[in-house]
């Protein structure tokens, strides 16, 4: 076997990492990613935490179709790099991605082409890959983003996966810091305008409502804030505890900890909302608010990205969470529109 590194890197959780860092959401029109320094800083943190030359670094995306964006060709024409696509799904997922990137770990610790491979992921789907690449005789470390408050040490790493591999390490602070920039800020004025213009455009008549009082989507592009507010339910029976002087009251044990998680899925719900109104056109505006309450599955999968990164991934699934997430998205869309 080659006394070589190999870097295998998915895309898609590195840069929700680092931009989460610096712009506080996983949005990507939020950040900027200053792909071949980035790159040559992961290179350069592998070299000199082993002192070996390495044979590849794989990026792993996916794009509509798997076919190579202006994007994808430029880090592909990055010296050492080699860009491998999956597809994204009519519904916004990637498919295929992990796919790819077990393969290429197998087939490089079976051909021998590498001694030691750094994983950039932290999916639990990878962890039978690692294991096969570790009985050919490879070694797999993952590479991960520093996250003091985790029992592992890194951001969204699955245990299994983390027990799976051979070490952990981490990628510098300073790295991250120099290779995403924060794009977006609040602007008032642009929100205004694109409000303005969106409140401006001609609406179709609105027929009567269909039967059983189904809103149409058109209706629904007329509500505002107030309209669209499912209320999340606390199962079990949540002990109340009230202070001797009756000024405050609140939940104790479960329930409280129900309630944090529902008010930081909230404030969530809000900054991504802002966020997003920032870089948007009046046509954008005036798409997703027709759609009500149906959100764009990039606004979706931002929404439980960051709440993973906040929460947990786990707690993503949990329904009550993500009611929180969207109401709380379109209450601070009608609040500034």
């Amino acid at each position: 076997m080659m006394n070589q590194t190999a870097i295998f890197i998915d895309a898609g959780f590195l840069l929700s990492l680092g931009g989460h860092r610096v712009a506080g959401t996983t949005l990507r029109s939020a950040f900027t990613t200053h792909y071949e320094s980035l790159i040559r800083g992961i290179v350069q943190t592998v070299k000199k935490n082993t002192g070996l030359n390495n044979l590849r670094v794989y990026w792993y995306d996916a794009s509509r179709d798997g076919l190579f964006t202006e994007q994808h060709k430029r880090i592909g024409l990055i010296p050492g790099v080699k860009v491998r696509l999956g597809r994204i799904s009519y519904n916004g997922e990637q498919k295929g991605v992990d796919l790819r990137l077990a393969l290429d770990l197998v087939g490089v610790a079976r051909h021998g082409a590498a001694s030691v491979a750094y994983l950039v992921s932290g999916d639990d789907d990878l962890a039978e890959a690692v294991e096969e690449a570790q009985d050919l005789g490879m070694k797999v470390i993952l590479l991960g983003v520093t996250k003091s408050d985790s029992r592992l040490g890194v951001a969204s790493v699955a245990e299994h996966l983390a027990l799976t591999a051979d070490a952990i390490e981490v990628i510098s602070d300073q790295l991250l810091d120099s290779s995403f920039t924060r794009v977006l800020e609040w602007d008032r004025a642009h929100v205004d305008q694109v409000a303005s213009i969106a409140g401006s455009v001609p609406k179709p008549e609105v027929a009567a409502e269909p039967p059983n009082n189904v809103p149409t989507p058109a209706v629904m592009s007329q509500r505002r804030k107030g309209t669209f507010e499912p209320q999340p339910v606390i199962t079990g029976s949540p002990e109340v505890v009230y202070c001797s002087d009756n000024e405050r009251s609140g939940y104790q044990g479960q329930a409280a900890e129900d309630e944090r998680e529902l008010d930081t899925a909230a404030g969530i719900g809000s900054k991504v909302a802002t966020t997003w109104l920032s870089s948007i056109t009046q046509g954008e505006l005036v798409e997703i608010v027709a759609d009500r309450p149906q959100l764009p599955p990039e606004i979706d999968r931002t929404l439980l990205r960051d709440s993973a990164q906040a929460l947990g991934e786990w707690k993503t699934d949990k329904q009550t969470i993500r009611r929180a997430l969207r109401t709380a998205f379109w209450n601070e869309i009608d609040r500034l529109t």
